[in-house]
């Protein structure tokens, strides 16, 4: 039970500060934030992505180019052009660290705003701190683990960050219902997104991408947003008016 609990809570938290923090933004903008606590969030997202922690930097830029190129070559992931999963996560991974890197020359409109914080960055990215994570996963495990069939769990520790954006980036343009015929083949992969906070209604992500809430039907209950909205309540954050 408790290796259950465990994975659910990186689940649920890691997926929490993706969309919250990298995604909802770092790529979007559609709530600010002051310095205090958009520099807190570097350090939740690093404590619950741990060994597959994502740069605020990296991913809002490759997010906003995933937008303006959805699904054409120049699209950083899509199923139209990758052949499988697999090969889509691994040109991710490459174009995601010569951002983060700075190996690429970038649009400036894709970098305008975008949060960085460059000796945290280098920290929590670094080998050090992964292999740190993966220690303290595999001990945790050793630990608790009270069945073999526990340890098979211990990947999607290891790999939440990336497992998270296959299930939109693949399945979420391959799988689900649409609500908005679009040039592209964004889907929604959930009526009620119970497993994604809110990530999983993806079709109408892309036709308002900047609402901060992702849900359009009674039925669309978008968790991250509910959240945002109680954040906003209690000014730690101040949603942006559309």
């Amino acid at each position: 039970m408790i290796i259950i609990l465990f994975i659910l809570t990186l689940w649920y938290g890691g997926l929490f500060f993706q969309s919250f923090f990298l995604h909802r933004y770092a790529a979007h903008q559609v709530f600010t934030m002051s310095k205090f606590m958009e520099r807190m969030t570097f350090v939740f997202t690093w404590i619950f992505q741990g060994s597959s922690y994502l740069s605020a930097y990296g991913y809002g830029i490759m997010h906003r180019m995933h937008h303006a190129y959805t699904d054409t070559e120049k699209d950083p992931h899509s199923p139209s052009y990758d052949a499988n999963l697999f090969a889509m996560m691994w040109k991710t991974k490459t174009i995601y660290q010569d951002i983060n890197d700075q190996k690429i020359a970038v649009d400036a409109k894709f970098t305008k705003n975008v949060p960085q914080w460059k000796t945290f960055d280098a920290f929590a990215s670094s080998r050090f701190s992964r292999l740190l994570w993966i220690t303290f996963y595999i001990l945790f495990f050793a630990y608790f683990a009270t069945a073999l069939w526990q340890w098979f769990l211990l990947p999607i520790a290891l790999l939440m960050a990336p497992i998270h954006g296959v299930i939109i980036n693949w399945f979420g343009h391959i799988y689900g219902y649409v609500n908005y015929k679009m040039k592209n083949t964004s889907k929604n992969l959930f009526h009620f997104d119970f497993l994604m906070m809110g990530e999983g209604y993806h079709n109408n992500h892309h036709k308002h991408a900047s609402s901060a809430n992702f849900g359009v039907k009674w039925h669309e209950v978008d968790v991250t947003y509910m959240i945002i909205k109680v954040l906003d309540f209690f000014k730690i954050i101040q949603l942006k008016k559309n």
